[in-house]
């Protein structure tokens, strides 16, 4: 496997937690929407910690972008990830797949999970093919909703947002499950594509195969 330094250009905080990261891109290197590396930071203690991430950017951008979601709770790399700077330094592998993009379906995303999904839907937006894809995205809180406004530009009426524990907000409140399912999706005949936790993951494909999904159409990562 390849190696390839990354210098960060820019860091950026987004919502919670979240910090949107800029790198140069080496000459050369290529990947598709939905695809990931494994990245390590460039810090002593760190360099043998790889960690996958899925790239935000297009492949014909002069730059790589990643979207993570750090946890200053946990002692690891998601935790240094919100100290870095820039002239700081990653060092990413291949780029590998994540997320496959199968045709027109509806995605549905909890918290960083969707990371997986926004350079797909960039691509997609870009070549006017976003068509009648859907997205279910379910978050604790409102205001940890990840590309929020850019996400309601891109797909309008066919962006749902879940919130599982914040009480009286704006948007509807809920958990993605098979009553909720049922209400809002009426084709099972057609490509899911999860991304979550892995309970979160785990238990939305088995509520979708009890409604009828088919396990090829089913494509996920979890985290």
């Amino acid at each position: 496997m390849a190696n390839y330094k990354l210098s960060i250009e820019e860091v950026t905080p987004m919502v919670n937690k979240v910090f949107k990261i800029k790198t140069n891109k080496p000459s050369g290197y290529k990947f598709t929407p939905g695809q990931a590396t494994d990245l390590t930071l460039q810090y002593e203690k760190w360099a043998d910690e790889e960690r996958p991430f899925t790239f935000t950017s297009l492949p014909k951008d002069n730059y790589l972008e990643f979207i993570i979601k750090t946890y200053p709770e946990h002692e690891g790399v998601t935790k240094r990830i919100a100290t870095v700077g820039v002239g700081d330094e990653f060092e990413i592998g291949d780029a590998w797949d994540a997320i496959n993009y199968n045709g027109e379906g509806i995605f549905i995303a909890e918290g960083a999970g969707i990371t997986s999904f926004i350079s797909i839907f960039r691509d997609l937006n870009q070549k006017g093919e976003l068509g009648n894809n859907q997205l279910i995205f379910s978050n604790k809180f409102e205001d940890e909703i990840i590309c929020f406004e850019e996400l309601k530009s891109l797909l309008g009426g066919n962006f749902m947002n879940v919130i599982t524990e914040q009480k009286g907000g704006e948007l509807p409140q809920g958990k993605v499950d098979e009553e909720y399912i049922k209400k809002h999706i009426n084709n099972f005949n057609q490509p899911f594509y999860i991304c979550g936790a892995k309970n979160f993951t785990n238990n939305v494909i088995n509520e979708l195969k009890k409604l009828g999904a088919k396990t090829e159409n089913i494509i996920f990562e979890s985290y």
